[in-house]
């Protein structure tokens, strides 16, 4: 492409994204951008100069993209004047999702589309996971709609019976009509646990909340205990054992574990719990991957700055941004949304999985 050609492009897109940017301020199109195509017939450009105009939309947070050959949400400034604003108000598990950088990402996204978007006044843990006391806050809180993380399937059975829509981000939601996305863990989970017992591993446990395994095993949980069969494991209690959602019971757990029958390799099912488990390793004098092998079912920023990284399930949260602010545009249009979806997560290998110990460690004292 020589050079004239160039500028005359980039010229006319930005010509083409100043009166796009006007039309969306005007409040032209709702929900949704017309795509390339219709955009470039109507304008009687070329479909390149649209395409490079919206992009820049993109950059400036007025557009969603939503993948290759999709129409992109129209978010600031795309609500359009005299439509309606919903408020969203995000429930979470614990205190310590508050700092969890998708939570916050997926706040300033809906903020940026028009939305008034907040955490709720408390969190599950902090109601002690009693949907009674959950659901009177929620009674008392205002809210177009809500988005309940990791919630227990009482939880979320409760929210579905509700007139204010909801949308359920992980949790227990796979029996339960209400729309729901989650990372597809299974897949990594089964590679991770084949990776461990090449290596010589069979003492697996699973340390997850208390919810997702009563009054039964979640999804992940029955296919953490089918992987382990399947390798010729047998499985009870003890590789998906129970504790109480306070520090002293996490680490209560950790002491029994380690202290009757250590495991050769732990899963994590949070990123806080792992930097509370290295905690305990330091006092007790574990140490990883050499007395046991240690993996995250989620992925964490920190675990960039260690090298080698945490071994852990990794998984992008835009595509749950995304689904997010597409279901609450739907709820905002009066469009009926309960699709479920999972998408891809993928098993990295990290510095904390080694070869399973010739004896386990057991503590005394």
């Amino acid at each position: 492409m020589s050079e004239r050609r160039e500028w005359r492009r980039i010229s006319t897109a930005r010509q083409l994204s100043r009166h796009l940017r006007e039309e969306l301020a005007r409040g032209l199109w709702q929900g949704r951008m017309p795509g390339v195509m219709r955009l470039a017939a109507e304008l009687g450009v070329s479909r390149d100069s649209v395409e490079a105009a919206l992009i820049e939309l993109e950059r400036e947070g007025l557009l969603l993209p939503q993948g290759r050959g999709k129409r992109r949400i129209i978010v600031a400034g795309g609500i359009g004047v005299g439509a309606r604003a919903l408020r969203v108000v995000v429930l979470l598990g614990d205190p310590t999702d508050r700092s969890a950088y998708y939570f916050v990402d997926l706040i300033h996204t809906l903020r940026a589309a028009g939305h008034e978007a907040e955490f709720a006044p408390k969190t599950q843990l902090e109601l002690g996971d009693k949907t009674a006391r959950i659901a009177r806050m929620v009674e008392k809180t205002a809210a177009d709609a809500w988005v309940v993380f990791s919630g227990s399937r009482e939880v979320l059975e409760w929210f579905a019976s509700r007139p204010v829509p909801a949308f359920a981000f992980a949790g227990r939601a796979n029996r339960v009509p209400i729309a729901s996305i989650a990372p597809d863990k299974v897949t990594p989970m089964r590679l991770a646990i084949r990776h461990l017992v090449a290596l010589g591993h069979s003492k697996i446990v699973l340390l997850s909340r208390a919810a997702r395994v009563v009054p039964e095993p979640g999804l992940f949980e029955r296919a953490f205990l089918e992987e382990l069969e399947s390798q010729g494991i047998a499985t009870g209690s003890y590789h998906l054992p129970i504790f109480h959602e306070t520090a002293e019971g996490f680490h209560k757990a950790l002491e029994s574990l380690f202290r009757y029958t250590p495991p050769t390799a732990l899963f994590i099912n949070e990123p806080a719990f792992v930097a509370a488990t290295l905690q305990y390793c330091m006092k007790r004098g574990l140490r990883v991957p050499k007395d046991f092998s240690l993996v995250c079912t989620d992925p964490d920023p920190g675990f960039e700055w260690c090298h080698p990284s945490i071994a852990h399930i990794g998984w992008d949260s835009r595509q749950v941004i995304r689904r997010i602010v597409r279901w609450v545009e739907n709820v905002r249009v009066g469009q009926e949304d309960r699709q479920k979806g999972f998408f891809k997560a993928r098993f990295v290998d990290g510095g904390t999985i080694g070869p399973a110990a010739a004896s386990s460690v057991r503590l005394h004292g």
